[in-house]
């Protein structure tokens, strides 16, 4: 149930964020949407552990802190190796193993790598990511397991 009420909370405020509407009658539709879209999860047995992940919902507010401020670091790396040309770009591939025990976690990653500039995730397979690193300080930090490190752990089994 406590899923259910994640959804609602999150389509609200998605709703509310995207429509900008405050009139009753429009507030009143979006409910009404709100509820439907929920009952209809529900009957089709959508609402699981990974659509809505209440369980991290704190560890992932902190990780999403931690990543925003990794994202803004590269970003300033790689702006500044556009404009000196001093700095060298040395684009390579590079295979990671991750040590997340599960798909979501795996995910998370292989999606924090990919939003981090000068990284690409390119494949996922089982515990190997392959990622495109655009230095080899960028593909060092991946290597190193800066990220991994960081991503939440959830505590369920591995399937």
């Amino acid at each position: 149930m406590k899923r259910a009420v994640s959804l609602a909370l999150f389509l609200a405020v998605l709703w509310s964020l995207l429509s900008g509407q405050t009139s009753p009658l429009l507030l009143g539709f979006g409910v009404l949407s709100v509820l439907g879209t929920v009952w209809i999860a529900r009957r089709m047995d959508a609402i699981d552990q990974e659509s809505q992940p209440v369980h991290l919902s704190w560890a992932l507010l902190r990780y999403s802190a931690q990543l925003s401020r990794e994202i803004v670091v590269s970003n300033i790396d790689v702006v500044r190796r556009i404009l000196s040309p001093r700095l060298r770009i040395e684009p390579h591939f590079l295979r990671v193993r991750t040590t997340q025990p599960t798909d979501l976690g795996k995910v998370i990653l292989a999606n924090s790598i990919t939003l981090t500039p000068g990284t690409v995730t390119v494949d996922l397979r089982g515990d190997e990511l392959l990622v495109r690193a655009l230095t080899h300080a960028s593909g060092q930090a991946v290597e190193e397991g800066q990220l991994d490190k960081l991503v939440p752990r959830d505590r369920q089994e591995r399937r």
